[in-house]
């Protein structure tokens, strides 16, 4: 059945559709649903939406019409909802008609898809409802929000003859608009610029960005757009480490991400690369930050940036991470932590799970990931400034700070979001580590490279902890470590990729090893006088 067949009631002089068929046609094998959805802004008196109906909704589906009929006041309005509302009943497929303008239809429809859940969205949309540049940007927005991943998504008229392209009374412009505001969301199917039609496949997930009464809390921030605010704070020193932490978080976890790093020293170069290895996402934005005025970073050291990020964060609830972390399952789960009315979300710390003699003894905290809940914590930030100068020196600095400062005011987190000690010290046993789920470490969500970069002599040859603990970029590995592997194979996605068999690296691995050695004499002859 097409939709030039006589069974249909169509003005022969209002033939604007039939062209399209071949091209529509060969567009087809796009649509994976068996029984796909259809919406249709201007809709006339059906002839496309009789041919979808009855050539790519054979095995069912359903087309929902939009279009005003100039809300029933002319009588060629209500000709043409007459004759539409004969001609898709003749098909046998399932159809909706709302006969208003565009966009509050549009919104209408927001409102039910919503409701509707995970079967929520359309597989084929096209904008024929007006001329208008403006009237177009406007429904392909409201449409885009409708439209399921892989959607095809049509706009009429890009070639229309009738009005130069650049008047608003022509489409183009709206189209060019939307394009340019999409770009990374779609795929260009139209064959040639010449093209009537603007065809596109679109690659990224469908956002309503709407709230109804029906929607679940745990929706909310999806809808809005607001997704996940993760945060580090690194020099240019950690700049490959980021990278890593930065792609693998992004690999892993679906859906809207702002990644905000805090610059205390990132030199252009750098901030290039890193922007470089980031994994091409039309939902992820990159954002550096300048430290504030008289920052602590910069008077005591990068360490403390994590307190001077809670000035400046632009967002009331951020995620932070140290760079040398490998994120290996969705955040999405530790983003939507409950925390219990308390200021920040953290593990335990492995190596120290009750404190150690420089703090009180008491559930101890590691500071290498913080879920923090920025408008409470700023209310005593004050408080945690002074907390920093009186502990600038402590065993573990800005950790042992955050403790004292968020003593019974942090909420625990499962330690697979923050695995630390693997293969080392976390095999040790002691009472205060038996009181730990070790177990959740498995398969954790969230590797920590805990331990230096480029560890002492004194350190690499310690007969209680072995194998010892670094890093797996430092001259001395990290043996023993059960992700050490991923960890580079996650560098080799980056901008740093063959990093370790270049020459460079191992210059620098036998520079730190000699540093290492002579560190150690120097401080051998120093105890010991002859």
């Amino acid at each position: 059945m097409s939709a030039s067949t006589n069974e249909y009631e169509f003005t022969p002089t209002q033939d604007w559709f039939t062209h399209n068929i071949p091209s529509w046609k060969s567009l087809f094998p796009f649509v994976t649903s068996p029984k796909p959805r259809i919406l249709e802004i201007g809709s006339w008196e059906g002839r496309s939406a009789v041919f979808l109906l009855t050539t790519l909704c054979t095995q069912g589906g359903e087309i929902v019409c939009i279009d005003h009929f100039d809300l029933m006041h002319t009588p060629a309005g209500r000709e043409r909802h007459r004759k539409l509302s004969q001609n898709l009943p003749r098909t046998g497929r399932s159809f909706r008609i709302l006969p208003q303008y565009s966009v509050p239809a549009l919104y209408a429809l927001l409102e039910e898809e919503i409701a509707r859940g995970t079967s929520a969205g359309f597989d084929w949309v096209y904008v024929d409802g007006s001329h208008r540049s403006d009237d177009t940007l406007l429904d392909a927005e409201l449409a885009w929000r409708l439209a399921r991943k892989g959607c095809i998504f049509i706009f009429d008229d890009y070639n229309w003859p009738e009005q130069p392209v650049e008047s608003m009374h022509h489409p183009r412009r709206g189209i060019d608009a939307f394009l340019a505001l999409h770009a990374g969301e779609y795929e260009h199917l139209s064959k040639t610029a010449e093209q009537y039609q603007m065809i596109l496949r679109k690659t990224s997930e469908m956002r309503i960005g709407f709230l109804v009464e029906q929607s679940v809390e745990r929706d909310f921030a999806s809808a809005l757009g607001l997704g996940i605010y993760l945060v580090l704070a690194i020099d240019t020193s950690y700049a490959m480490a980021a990278a890593v932490t930065i792609r693998s978080a992004i690999e892993k976890t679906a859906g809207r991400m702002t990644i905000y790093i805090v610059d205390c020293g990132i030199c252009a170069e750098d901030k290039e690369k890193i922007k470089s290895s980031l994994p091409k996402r039309h939902d992820v934005t990159l954002v550096f930050l300048d430290l504030p005025a008289g920052s602590l970073a910069a008077e005591l050291g990068v360490a403390w940036a994590k307190v001077d990020m809670m000035k400046i964060l632009p967002v009331e609830r951020a995620l932070y991470l140290d760079a040398d972390m490998l994120v290996r399952r969705s955040l999405e789960e530790l983003w939507n932590t409950d925390l219990e009315g308390s200021s920040i979300g953290a593990a335990m710390d492995v190596g120290f799970p009750m404190g150690h003699d420089g703090v009180s003894q008491r559930r101890y905290f590691n500071a290498g990931m913080l879920l923090i809940d920025l408008a409470k914590a700023r209310t005593h930030l004050s408080e945690l400034t002074a907390r920093v100068r009186e502990m600038k020196d402590a065993r573990y600095r800005d950790q042992d700070a955050l403790n004292v400062h968020f003593a019974g005011d942090w909420a625990e987190v499962n330690l697979s979001w923050n695995a630390q000690g693997l293969g080392t010290y976390a095999e040790i046993s002691s009472a205060d580590r038996d009181i730990l789920a070790l177990g959740d470490m498995k398969d954790p969500g969230v590797v920590h490279f805990t331990g230096p970069v480029h560890p002492s002599l004194v350190t690499v040859l310690n007969p209680f902890v072995q194998p010892y603990t670094s890093k797996p970029w430092g001259y001395a590995g990290a043996p023993g470590h059960p992700f050490k592997d991923e960890w580079w194979g996650a560098l080799n996605e980056t901008a740093w990729a063959g990093w370790q068999g270049s020459t460079p690296y191992h210059e620098m691995c036998e520079g730190e090893r000699q540093k290492a050695i002579q560190d150690s004499i120097k401080k051998f002859e120093t105890r010991v006088q002859f």
